[in-house]
């Protein structure tokens, strides 16, 4: 029939028969390939070569330090000798004087500051890859979402086609009733125009399946074809509601941080000791009163201390407890949302389980009202249209028992996904 054909031509155009199988996919697949299809997967790669060099840095800030520097200047006045010797004469020092230096110091004890400087590097290191953990983390929400909601579509479209198959069925009888004079030809048109809205709801659905599929294809990096299937998983294991996120082992980084910033703010209150050798040339040179360029050289050993950082001490060790404080604050309040989201999926998934129970024998008493229903059309004592209202609640009533088992495998992975 010509409304037929619209509606297979228009559904074809949108997915092919979900029975025409290229190739199944499952859950565990579509959160591995969108991990790895996810930019910031890269970044783990590029922490760990910043990481390597911030390490070699700090490193060589035991290796012996070169300074090389020049100097010329002028002054208005220099030293002399203030006593006159008969017969000898002392040349006072040029005004204009020179001189260039070069320097190596070698440290023999910094308090600490290298290696707090390198676990300090290594703190951050591991706290930007928690970061990224909690990031591709989040994509296996994403990724449930657009898979049960395929999933609960695909159903969606099976009741459909069996909704379409008892219509057809109906239509025919209805052909014959109105042959043998019990049926007239409005009751063959509200068939015909249930089949009609049946064909519609099956084209809004496979559009809808469609966006959902090209979703999950760009987030997987995968080609998904409107034809493939995806395969029901299994309901998850029961662990417990004990919380394992990686949002909680970033708080834990982030306070090991803190840990490594007092550590390197300790170590920096601390003297440095060092060996140093300089020697250059000079006019004058060591010898103050010998006007002219002469080379030297000094060896020995200095002691520094900044005592200047004991200024602000106090107050940067607060800073870095106020914000130890914050994080214990962001963890409580963390796993507080997050035990009342598992609270609610619970509650949702026993719901749901519930109402599973007594699906099933809702579409049995449904079926035997549908079916009797017909048995009266045929007698004459009931109207198609009376009819079809019976066969569009068993039809309800299959694509609500469908939508609960999603929906209840939905909720019990959401659980899964908050708990990890």
């Amino acid at each position: 029939m010509c409304y037929k054909r619209i509606i297979y031509i228009i559904t074809a155009l949108l997915m092919l028969p979900v029975e025409a199988v290229r190739a199944q996919l499952t859950l565990a697949e579509c959160q591995e390939k969108a991990r790895a299809n996810y930019p910031a997967v890269k970044q783990y790669a590029l922490l760990d070569a910043a990481e390597t060099y911030d390490l070699q840095n700090a490193a060589k800030a035991n290796l012996p330090q070169i300074t090389v520097s020049a100097k010329a200047s002028y002054q208005s006045s220099v030293t002399t000798v203030p006593v006159n010797i008969p017969g000898i004469s002392i040349k006072g020092l040029p005004k204009d004087q020179y001189s260039a230096v070069a320097e190596v110091t070698q440290k023999i004890w910094d308090g600490g500051r290298v290696s707090a400087s390198q676990r300090l590097t290594k703190a951050a290191a591991d706290e930007s890859r928690r970061s990224t953990d909690v990031t591709l983390y989040q994509l296996r929400q994403r990724v449930n979402q657009l898979f049960f909601g395929i999933l609960l579509q695909d159903e969606q479209l099976r009741q459909n086609s069996l909704m379409e198959d008892e219509l057809e069925r109906n239509m025919h009888k209805v052909e014959a009733y109105i042959k043998n004079g019990v049926a007239s030809g409005a009751d063959l048109d509200a068939v015909k125009t249930r089949l009609l809205a049946n064909g519609q709801q099956r084209i809004s659905i496979a559009s809808s399946r469609q966006s959902y599929i090209r979703m999950l294809s760009l987030l997987t990096g995968m080609d998904i074809s409107d034809s493939d299937s995806l395969v029901k998983p299994q309901p998850p294991l029961t662990k417990g509601n004990d919380i394992h996120r990686p949002e909680l082992l970033l708080m834990d980084a982030r306070k090991h941080s803190l840990d490594m910033r007092e550590a390197a703010l300790n170590a920096g209150l601390k003297p440095v000791i060092s060996l140093f050798v300089q020697g250059g040339a000079g006019n004058p040179g060591l010898n103050m009163l010998k006007n002219g360029w002469e080379a030297f050289y000094i060896a020995g050993a200095r002691l520094s201390w900044n005592i200047g950082n004991l200024y602000t001490l106090k107050n940067d060790r607060l800073k870095i407890a106020s914000s130890r404080s914050a994080i214990d604050v962001s963890r409580e309040e963390f796993l507080l949302q997050t035990r009342m989201k598992i609270a609610s999926e619970d509650g949702q998934a026993q719901a749901l389980a519930a109402q599973l129970k007594s699906d099933d024998e809702i579409i049995r008493l449904r079926t035997s009202v549908r079916k009797a229903s017909e048995a009266r059309v045929a007698g004459g004592t009931m109207s198609v249209t009376e009819m079809l209202r019976d066969l569009t609640d068993e039809d309800m009533a299959r694509q609500t028992r469908a939508r609960h088992e999603i929906e209840l495998l939905s909720h019990l992975y959401e659980k899964e996904y908050q708990t990890n």
